[in-house]
C-alpha cells in the first residue's frame, strides 16, 4: 500500500539458463510450462541464439517468450540479433554492454523486437537518458541493482509518466527479498510478467512462508510490513548448520 500497489497477485515467468544442448533446453522449457509458467525467458550468447530460440518457438508456438543476452554481444553482432525478429519475442534484453547506449539505439532503429535494458539502468537518471536516446522501449527494474525499493518505485513512476512499460527482475532472494519484489511488481506500471519464481525453485525450505505458483501468478502478501514472517526455527536450523 505504501508503494502504491494495485494488484493482489502478479504475473510471473521463469528464466532459463544455457544448457548443454538445444534438446536439453526444449526439455527444460517443457518442464516449466508443465509447472504452469506462461512466460519463459531464455538466456542467449554468441553461438547459442538463433537456433535454440527457433527450436523453443517451434515447440511452443503460443508461449510468451523473451531472451536475455546479459550484455554478451558487440554492436557488430546486430545482424544476429535482428535474425530473432521472426520468433515474435516479447523483447530482447540487454544485448550490449551497459554503457553502449548509442549502440542500443542504433539496433533499436533497425529491429522489430522491442529492446529492454537491464544492467544499463542504475537510477531514474539512467532510465530517462536511455529512453531519450531511443536505446530501449522497455525497462527492467531490479531492486538490488538500482539501490533499493524507493529508487525502484521512482523509476516505475517516471517510466509510467512516459508510457514506457516496465517489469520486475528478481535475483536469488529469500522470502524477504521475494516479498519486496512481489510488492513492487504489484504497481500498475509493471505490465510484463516478473522474473520472480516460486520459492521451491530455489529453496527446499525458505526462511519465510513460501511463495507458491498459482497458474502463472504469485499472490501479493497481505500482512503488515512486507507481509511475510521470518521463521525462527528455520534460522536456528541454518545457524546450526553453519556452526557445524
Amino acid at each position: 500500500a505504501h508503494l502504491g500497489a494495485t494488484r493482489t497477485a502478479i504475473d510471473v515467468g521463469v528464466s532459463v539458463g544455457i544448457p548443454g544442448s538445444i534438446d536439453a533446453l526444449v526439455e527444460q522449457v517443457a518442464g516449466y510450462v508443465d509447472d504452469g509458467y506462461r512466460r519463459v525467458k531464455l538466456k542467449i550468447m554468441p553461438g547459442f541464439d538463433v537456433a535454440p530460440v527457433g527450436a523453443v518457438r517451434g515447440a511452443f508456438p503460443d508461449l510468451a517468450l523473451q531472451v536475455d543476452a546479459n550484455a554478451g554481444y558487440a554492436p557488430e553482432d546486430a545482424a544476429v540479433l535482428t535474425a530473432l525478429d521472426p520468433f515474435e519475442l516479447l523483447m530482447i534484453e540487454q544485448p550490449f554492454a551497459p554503457d553502449e547506449l548509442q549502440a542500443h539505439a542504433a539496433l533499436a532503429a533497425r529491429i522489430t523486437t522491442p529492446l529492454c535494458l537491464d544492467e544499463s539502468i542504475l537510477s531514474v537518471a539512467h532510465a530517462m537518458t536511455a529512453l531519450d536516446l531511443g536505446a530501449c522501449r522497455i525497462v527492467n527494474i531490479k531492486v538490488g541493482r538500482v539501490g533499493g525499493v524507493l529508487e525502484a518505485a521512482r523509476i516505475h513512476d517516471a517510466c509510467r509518466e512516459r508510457g514506457v512499460p516496465v517489469w520486475c527482475g528478481g535475483m536469488l532472494e529469500t522470502g524477504i527479498g521475494r516479498a519486496t519484489n512481489v510488492a513492487l511488481a504489484a504497481l500498475p506500471g509493471f505490465v510484463y510478467p516478473a522474473d520472480i519464481s516460486a520459492s521451491d525453485r530455489y529453496w527446499r525450505r525458505d526462511i519465510t512462508q513460501p511463495f507458491v505458483l498459482r497458474g502463472s501468478t504469485i499472490e501479493v502478501p497481505g500482512g503488515p510490513g512486507l507481509g511475510v514472517d521470518v521463521d525462527p526455527d528455520v534460522l536456528s536450523d541454518l545457524g546450526s548448520m553453519v556452526v557445524s
